[in-house]
């Protein structure tokens, strides 16, 4: 893998969440709210979002919600078990505290 498909893989990938938040996102984001979602959907994709409460939620006007949606996506399964995965858990930790910075 070279550097330059590293970057256009990359790009690729980023280019599928921004689409995916901007085609299926219905309220006015500000722009942190809207890369907080972005960082979502690259981390767990689109289906994942697309069929989510959080976006459910969202789309009926319940900002206020979005936080407690986004730190239950904090789990990996492990030999058929879900456990907190402390990675899962910063990122969604560092997105709660952007999307409340406002």
């Amino acid at each position: 893998m070279t550097p330059e498909r590293s970057r256009a893989l990359l790009q690729a990938d980023l280019l599928t969440a921004v689409t995916c938040v901007n085609r299926y996102v219905r309220v006015a984001l500000t722009e942190a709210q809207w890369i907080v979602l972005v960082s979502f959907v690259f981390n767990e994709g689109r289906t994942a979002f697309v069929t989510s409460t959080l976006l459910r939620l969202l789309n009926a006007g319940d900002y206020a919600a979005v936080p407690g949606q986004l730190v239950k996506w904090n789990k990996e399964t492990i030999n058929g078990v879900l456990v907190v995965n402390n990675g899962l858990a910063n990122r969604r930790a560092a997105e709660i505290k952007l999307w409340n910075s406002k």
